[in-house]
Order: C-alpha cells, then structure tokens, then sequence
C-alpha cells in the first residue's frame, strides 16, 4: 500500500513523545509501521530539537519554510503553539501539502473559515486532531450509549481538571501567558470535552453558557471554567475544566481526566478517558469505563486497544489516498464552541448560540 509521507512542523515534547514516537510509530520497539502514513522530516524554531528529531531516523529542516519546499513531502502535522497555527497551514496548503493540525485549527473564525474555503479550493485534506474519539474506550462507550444500555440518556458531564500555571515557569508559557493564544484552560481542555460529548451522544453543540472559576492563579488566562451546553438532539451537558485543581497527585489526576453519562437505567463513568492515554498495559495509570446500575458497578472491556494517534494519523491518511479530502469543518465548529465559552463567560455566562 501506498504511504503518505509526512513532515512534522513543531518538534516539542508531545510532539516527539506522543506523535512521532507514538502516532508515527517512530518508537519501532513498541510500534509496528503504519500502513498508510509515514513520518519523514521534522522542524523546530528550536535547532536544539535536531538531535532528538534525528535519533528518530528523521530528516531535520531548519525552517519550515525549507520544509515545505520538499517534493517528497505531501503532507504536515502541525504542532507548534496555537497562534502560528494558521499562517502555518496557510503556507502549507499554498505550498500544496495536505495538513493535520493539532487544535485548534486557528485562533480566529476568520482564520478557520478561510482555511477551510482554501482546502476545498485546493482539493487538500485539512483535519485536526481530535485523538480523543479514537479511543477504543470512546468508541466502547459511544457503543453502548447507541445500543441503548443506559437506557434513556439525559445528561453527560465532562471534566478536565489539574494543576498547571502554579509554577512560575509554566505560568511564563504560551498557554498561561498569552490569552490571545486560545490557550487557556476552556482552549486547552474544554475544547476536548465538547468534542468527545459530541462524539458520544451523535449530535453537534449549539448553545454554549459559561462562567470562569474565582481567579487563584498568576497567569493571564482563565484559572478555569464550568460550561453548560445543548446538542441539537436536545441532549444537555456540562464540563468542569481547570488549570487551578491539585486533585491529589498523578493517579487522581489522570483518573479525573473524564466524564459521566447519566442514562434512566444506568451510569456510565470513564477514568483516564479523556487524555493522551491509549489504554497500554504500561501507562501510568489504567484506563477504564464502567457501568453503575446503583447496586452494582460492572467494569467494561474496551476490547483491543488502539493507539488514538495513530488512529487519527491513519484516518487523515486515508483521506488523502481515497482522494476524499477533510473539509476542516469539525475544527472550525469546535473553535466555534470554545469562543463561544469566552464570549459567554465574559457577558455574565449569558448562552450562546452556534451553527
């Protein structure tokens, strides 16, 4: 089968960790090649990245610009912090690449739309890593939601909640610096909430309410939020998000990384669901789903275990190779959702309406 060859702009830690090692399979002890996708070249505004980049058998650029010159490269995962997002997709699709973009997208609904009208123009995949819905988890869940064992769905609560900005270094970065960056904790986190309710109850968002958490932190975003939201199949739903929460230590922490869905019959809770975790034998915690009838908890097998980026990668991929681009749609709505929150929280947690 014919790969796709890829090259990655932004080279940072969950870039080198998560996507090369993990997505790319470029960790070749643990993975196996994708059969559709190859990760080729690597790029850093930081030229100290080079060594890690060229340990994984990858072809460093010293820009992107130089990047996106190369003929054998056909598509780019971007990855660098969220304002460069767009100029660099732009480039990208101007230079004829395919994108897959970490979200969001953009920081602005201008820059969003424009992208998507660019790749439809352009016949390019434009898609955005929603990993979270290739959890085999997820899709377990979504599963037994479909089929009714729950009984009638009426609710579902998703949380992100942690503790990062205390510290005088990662309140200097771009997440908690710079507002403009889309970064904080309804950018950051929220945005994955949104999407993975939207996956798991099949309907799109659209009215978003929000109020920001009592300010505790020194950083220049939100210390964090509570949403409310209506899916047009008139499910309702909400999401607890923060930068400002302790929740113990690493084991609490990635168990709270998740959501509840509340059916007439049943409780479905997911612990460590909404993270980078695939759900190995050997990650920090265990990842599980399971079934509370108010007698009995019953724990639920998300049967063999996918990797969520590789997935992603595969997906995006394919499209290309089918010659049935991304249209971008799904990242632009979400940016849609988490500008709405702001919007929301900063006129007194007054709904919003989105398309």
């Amino acid at each position: 089968m014919a790969k796709v060859k890829y090259g990655m702009i932004g080279f940072g830690g969950i870039a080198e960790n998560r996507i090369a090692k993990e997505g790319f399979a470029c960790d070749k002890s643990r993975f196996k090649p994708l059969s559709n996708a190859e990760l080729v070249a690597a790029t850093d505004l930081n030229q100290g990245r080079k060594a890690a980049a060229e340990a994984l058998g990858l072809k460093w650029y010293k820009s992107a610009k130089e990047l996106l010159k190369a003929p054998e490269i056909q598509a780019v995962f971007i990855a660098t912090n969220n304002l460069s997002h767009a100029a660099l997709a732009k480039e990208a699709m101007k230079a004829g690449k395919h994108c897959l973009v970490e979200k969001p997208v953009a920081t602005t609904m201008r820059d969003a739309n424009a992208l998507c009208k660019m790749a439809k123009e352009k016949k390019l995949s434009l898609g955005v890593d929603h990993m979270m819905t290739k959890s085999s988890f997820n899709v377990k869940a979504k599963a037994l939601i479909d089929k009714g064992e729950l009984g009638t769905v009426n609710d579902i609560c998703t949380h992100m909640e942690f503790c990062y900005g205390a510290d005088p270094a990662e309140a200097k970065t771009w997440r908690c610096a710079n507002p403009d960056e889309v970064g904080g904790p309804i950018g950051d986190v929220a945005s994955h909430c949104m999407y993975v309710a939207e996956f798991l109850l099949g309907s799109p968002i659209v009215e978003v309410a929000c109020v920001y958490l009592p300010k505790q932190l020194k950083i220049k975003v939100e210390d964090g939020a509570y949403l409310k939201y209506k899916l047009k199949n008139g499910m309702a739903g909400s999401a607890k998000v923060a930068f400002s929460e302790p929740r113990g230590g690493l084991a609490g922490t990635l168990t709270n990384l998740g959501y509840e869905v509340y059916g007439d019959k049943k409780v479905m809770r997911g612990f460590g669901t909404m993270f980078q975790l695939s759900g190995y034998d050997d990650e920090p915690i265990a990842v599980r789903l399971e079934l509370d009838d108010g007698k009995k908890v019953k724990a639920v097998s998300a049967g063999k275990v996918k990797n969520i980026y590789q997935e992603t990668i595969k997906e995006h991929a394919k499209s290309i190779l089918d010659k049935k681009p991304m249209c971008g749609c799904d990242a632009a709505h979400n940016l849609e959702l988490v500008l709405a929150a702001h919007k929301s929280a900063q006129n007194g947690g007054k709904a919003v309406k989105v398309k």
